[in-house]
């Protein structure tokens, strides 16, 4: 028969419950700084409407959207907003059985002129100006 230390038995005991409180902790902890980059984040983050009227983005005659004035989150959004667009014009252009430059023309004809005055759209030189 093995004898077993009732010490050890409960030293076992008080280190799993420490253990297991400790990394309960640190869990806790590390999800509640996830949380507050989450919403750092999401306070930094902009949307499409802001950062048209912010002047940071621009629609250009190519059918997609342009940076004006370049940031991280700037660039992440226009990327964003571009690769809809162009999902969206590469099915039209296969519905409509013709070419993604004439699909992103069109699109870049209606998006300007449906820029609200005070937005930025580009040029054929290249250069912003606000409608």
């Amino acid at each position: 028969m093995t004898n077993i230390n009732v010490q050890t038995v409960k030293n076992s005991t008080v280190t799993k419950n420490i253990v297991t409180k400790v990394a309960t902790q640190v869990a806790t902890k590390i999800g509640i700084a996830f949380a507050v980059l989450s919403i750092t984040f999401s306070a930094w983050a902009v949307t499409l409407d802001q950062a048209k009227q912010q002047g940071l983005v621009g629609e250009m005659s190519t059918g997609y959207l342009g940076v004006v004035v370049a940031s991280s989150d700037v660039e992440a959004l226009v990327a964003g907003v571009n690769k809809k667009r162009k999902d969206i014009y590469l099915t039209l252009a296969r519905k409509n059985n013709i070419t993604m430059k004439q699909v992103t023309a069109l699109a870049g004809e209606k998006a300007i002129a449906k820029t609200q005055s005070g937005h930025f759209i580009k040029m054929p030189s290249g250069s912003w100006v606000k409608k």
